[in-house]
């Protein structure tokens, strides 16, 4: 009797607790891992991360209540991005958000299970990530950075704003699928415009400068620069070349135009990740990264920076002003 009557008292209370209390008691925490490949202490990955962040919560999923989140910060070198894979796999996460090529490719070396969701990647199928972006196939899939097509817009866009280019310099990381497709679109995109390309590796920094240099010695010049975790990480050189050079030039993002570039068109970097949040949940919730397609961007962004276009005495027009998401004076 007194064990009978113990076991009724005991499920009579459990019965009395607060609905949130008892589900504390039967949910497990899921876990989710975050490799970015910016630096923490950048301009980028922070607000890129409260992106994603903010979205999953709006999902149901808070950081020390039902989910336990584990970011680390990769900062564009291998090393540490391969070390940071290795952390993260080891706590056996139930999904991984990758930030960019690199922890995508340090990732599927480490683990063909866990799930990865991606966002920031240019090209994953020339990459080699997905067999397709209809059917990713594995344990990958995700968010593309751009559509080649939008990038034959670059050279409209400068020809817009600077209507006396006519040779133009494209910025690219060279031997890769991202930079032979965006150069591909850009060339599409010249027909009709009376412009000539000139194509200007990334990937060294001390030739990089020497040709733009040489280049700029002709006149009617100006650039476009395509994306590239290169381009990115050497931005403020870039555009302080753009500028020394006199050289009115596209960029691929707004970050470009914050530091001091004249004009960008590209993708919404913090639409990637909160649309990550999306894919994130729904793996959390039991569907495969391999039935979950891969996405292109919705989002597109037009940056214009009417001081650099003052310095370079160039008169924007209304209709492009009239177009800007966003113009810095």
């Amino acid at each position: 009797m007194i064990r009978r009557e113990f076991i009724r008292l005991i499920g009579g209370a459990a019965a009395a607790w607060p609905l949130p209390a008892r589900a504390q008691q039967t949910e497990r925490v899921r876990r989710v891992g975050v490799l970015m490949s910016v630096a923490a202490n950048g301009p980028d990955g922070q607000p890129r991360l409260a992106a994603f962040l903010k979205r999953l919560q709006e999902l149901g999923w808070t950081d020390g209540q039902n989910v336990r989140i584990d970011v680390r910060w990769g900062a564009g070198e291998a090393e540490r991005t391969r070390k940071y894979v290795t952390e993260l796999v080891a706590l056996g996460p139930d999904v991984i958000l990758a930030s960019g090529d690199h922890p995508v490719v340090a990732l599927q070396q480490a683990t063909s299970t866990v799930p990865i969701i991606f966002a920031m990647v240019a090209d994953p199928v020339g990459a080699g990530f997905v067999e397709s972006l209809a059917h990713p196939g594995r344990n990958t899939t995700g968010f593309t950075l751009y559509e080649y097509s939008t990038t034959a817009k670059w050279p409209e866009l400068l020809k817009e704003i600077a209507p006396g280019v006519k040779r133009v310099a494209v910025i690219r990381e060279a031997g890769t699928a991202a930079g032979t497709g965006q150069f591909t679109g850009v060339q599409a995109g010249v027909p009709g415009l009376g412009l000539e390309l000139s194509p200007i590796g990334v990937r060294d920094v001390g030739e990089m400068e020497r040709a733009v240099a040489a280049f700029s010695r002709s006149p009617n010049g100006g650039m476009i620069v395509t994306g590239s975790a290169q381009a990115a990480v050497h931005r403020d050189l870039i555009v302080t070349l753009a500028a020394r050079h006199n050289l009115p030039t596209v960029y691929v993002a707004r970050f470009f135009v914050t530091a001091g570039g004249l004009i960008s068109y590209g993708p919404d970097f913090l639409d990637e990740h909160r649309r990550a949040a999306g894919y994130v949940d729904r793996i959390l919730k039991g569907e495969k990264a391999a039935d979950l397609p891969v996405q292109a961007p919705t989002k597109y962004e037009l940056a214009i920076n009417l001081k650099t276009a003052k310095a370079l005495g160039l008169e924007v027009p209304l209709s492009l002003l009239a177009r800007a998401d966003e113009v810095i004076e």
